[in-house]
């Protein structure tokens, strides 16, 4: 009996002992999944990244852009190209995201050259194309058919007998001295298959069905380039040309969307503070080119006072608002074009990326201005949209430079009040 407090006490230690394993055990497990699932959402790729030019009457192309793999972007017209690259392989299947929406399926049916640059030609199927389609099967499927047991009977009659085909005289023999017929060769339309590698990367398919796939002489001509073969209009001029970044990722997160909800007048508030420091950004830029003609003509001081008084005009404005991290953080994108009264000659092209603070001012974060006589010093920058080039869920900002020497895409990503590259193309 004199044991039984150090035995009762020992059996407190262990019984103590059980319970904090089991509440560990317990918090780990509740903890886990959230893990898990963040690193699942880490894309290592391959994720293709494309632009579809989509015209009014539903006829669609794509540009390929960047492949990233393994954390790493690459000029997607060139990866693995042999010689088709592989971002515009028959069969891969691009989502086209506006903002992060869903917008339809592009699946790539041939590449062709397009001036230096591949494009990809294919069929587009918008969202509303699929979600009807998707809803007839499953109209087709819940249609109930009638139980054999409960139909009345059917007397059936053999009908009358077919009548038999009149016989044909049978052909005279083909003399011997005309030529032997040729035997049947293999459709040229047709490639002999390449060794595949079982580790190569894939990007996403699509499931073969008759009505995605065209005929194949109709692909195996559009995937041979030709000189003659039409360019694309990369600058779409044309206002019925729709500009959609499109996804092609085996794996990767769900789209989600990328728009920031505001109010008619929290949007005039965000236009005006953004065009003020627009206004900030084109006087700097005059003052400059105004310092680098000191030699020509020293500029008075009146004629300081003027430039930094002057009130640009601007046209062509564009707002975009994005969250790009579901944080209800508001991202600001200002792409517009200004003259100054002093040089009407004068064109400048501005792009402006800003963020809100939680006391509603702008901090700018990225500002690229140019004017239409140094093009070849300074590309201008047209925004695309908002995009997850990376499979990592949030928004990167897809913009297309356009210089003396060609146009190219390049990927930013915001980060705080900075914009970071992750991919610039070479302008061709």
């Amino acid at each position: 009996m004199a044991d039984a407090p150090s035995d009762r006490s020992t059996l407190y230690r262990k019984l103590r002992r059980i319970v904090t394993a089991a509440s560990l055990a317990l918090a780990f497990t509740q903890l886990s999944p959230g893990q898990a699932s963040r690193r699942g959402t880490v894309d290592k790729g391959p994720r293709a990244l494309g632009l579809i030019e989509l015209a009014a009457n539903g006829k669609a192309h794509l540009i390929p852009i960047t492949i990233m793999h393994d954390g790493r972007f690459y000029d997607a017209g060139a990866y693995k190209a042999a010689p088709v690259p592989m971002a515009l392989e028959s069969g891969t299947v691009y989502e086209a995201v506006k903002s992060g929406v869903s917008q339809g399926l592009f699946t790539v049916a041939g590449a062709a050259h397009a001036g230096p640059n591949w494009i990809g030609e294919g069929t587009w199927k918008s969202a509303e194309q699929l979600a009807a389609a998707a809803a007839k099967r499953e109209v087709l499927q819940a249609k109930p058919t009638e139980p054999e047991s409960d139909r009345p009977p059917v007397l059936r009659r053999s009908g009358p007998e077919k009548p038999k085909p009149p016989e044909t005289a049978r052909p005279a023999p083909v003399p011997t001295s005309s030529t032997p017929t040729p035997a049947p060769t293999a459709p040229g339309a047709t490639a002999p298959p390449e060794h595949e590698d079982p580790n190569r990367p894939v990007l996403k398919r699509g499931k073969p069905s008759a009505e995605a796939q065209p005929p194949a002489k109709s692909v195996a001509s559009s995937m041979v380039p030709t000189a003659s073969a039409k360019p694309a209009n990369p600058a779409a001029t044309s206002s019925s040309i729709q500009l959609i970044p499109a996804i092609s990722d085996a794996g990767g997160p769900e789209p989600s969307s990328y728009a920031f909800s505001t109010k008619p007048e929290e949007e005039q508030q965000f236009r005006k503070k953004i065009l003020a420091l627009a206004t900030d950004e084109v006087r700097a830029h005059d003052r400059q080119l105004a310092a680098e003609t000191i030699a020509a003509s020293v500029p008075t001081r009146t004629a300081r006072t003027t430039i930094a008084r002057q009130q640009p005009t601007f046209e062509n404005t564009h707002l975009r608002i994005f969250d790009l991290s579901s944080s209800n953080e508001p991202v600001l994108v200002l792409t517009t074009s200004a003259r100054l009264q002093q040089h009407p000659e004068r064109e400048y092209f501005v792009t402006l990326v800003a963020r809100e603070d939680l006391n509603g001012d702008l901090h700018k974060a990225f500002s690229n201005v140019t004017d239409s006589q140094h093009l070849d010093v300074l590309p201008s920058m047209e925004l695309i949209d908002a995009v997850d080039a990376d499979g990592d869920g949030r928004g990167e900002l897809l913009f297309r430079q356009t210089s003396d020497a060609g146009r190219a895409f390049s990927i930013y990503r915001v980060i705080g009040d900075q914009l970071y590259p992750l991919f610039e193309g070479t302008p061709q």
